[in-house]
């Protein structure tokens, strides 16, 4: 992908720039440098959290800014991220990321560190995701990330790097995915193709992340909010003018 060879070569200093690059589900848009920082800072407040090479995140898999600074950041330390807060609780990744809300309902074992985001957290040893963001320095941090390693794991295997890149250069080349192109994330990260073709293709072309939300969280569905929505029901029938069906993909797990 131009070079690109890790998801960390999306967040290189050079591609800074007040492009574009983000939407949130309330509808705020962030430009590059800011996705760019600010993923910066998700790494040191994982990094601080016990996150390094070969570690294992496990980030809510609702597409909003948290999980994706989570994802980003973990990637670029070259942690692997799960989406599956219980799953990853269970098999004692290092850093759990989730809502607030759901934090009564998670319970990790010693060696585990919790992450809430959405508001204060009510247990002190919890850790207030947005308070440390924040306040966080945007320096990145060094890390030593092969093409090979993992960065998506889940309980059917794990996907590299190079795997996920490819996949996304794929879609980005068939559905002419550039500077610009808004791809709209309607479905959840819990696939890893929904990263590759919502994530990491409009990143690595230029184009505009847009986050839909949970349900509920969206605009009603007659309003489109951009070039191409990302689904994973055949059915489906999103507003936007075209769709990528991630389940049509090839699977990314081997």
């Amino acid at each position: 992908m131009n070079g690109t060879e890790v998801v960390g070569d999306l967040l290189a200093r050079d591609r800074r720039s007040r492009d574009p690059a983000l939407v949130t589900p309330d509808g705020r848009e962030r430009t590059a440098h800011d996705l760019i920082t600010n993923a910066y800072k998700a790494a040191n407040v994982l990094r601080y959290l016990g996150a390094r090479e070969g570690s294992t995140v496990a980030v809510d898999p609702t597409p909003g800014l948290h999980a994706t600074l989570a994802f980003l950041g973990a990637a670029g330390l070259g942690a692997a991220v799960r989406f599956d807060p219980i799953a990853g609780i269970a098999a004692g990744d290092r850093v759990v990321v989730a809502p607030v809300d759901r934090e009564g309902s998670l319970d990790p074992k010693p060696g585990t560190n919790l992450a809430a985001f959405d508001g204060p957290p009510e247990r002190s040893e919890t850790t207030h995701w947005e308070q440390e963001l924040w306040s966080e320095n945007p320096a990145t941090p060094p890390a030593m990330v092969s093409p090979n390693d993992p960065v998506v794991r889940s309980e059917r295997g794990d996907v590299s790097h190079r795997r996920l890149l490819d996949a996304a250069e794929v879609v980005a080349t068939e559905r002419g995915i550039d500077a610009g192109t808004r791809v709209v994330v309607r479905t959840t990260f819990a696939d890893p193709r929904t990263l590759a073709a919502g994530v990491v293709a409009p990143l690595a072309r230029g184009g505009v992340v847009v986050l839909a939300g949970a349900a509920g969280e969206t605009a009603p569905e007659s309003t489109s909010l951009g070039d191409l929505a990302v689904v994973d029901d055949p059915d489906a029938e999103p507003p936007d003018p075209a769709r990528i069906d991630v389940s049509a993909l090839p699977d990314l797990v081997r």
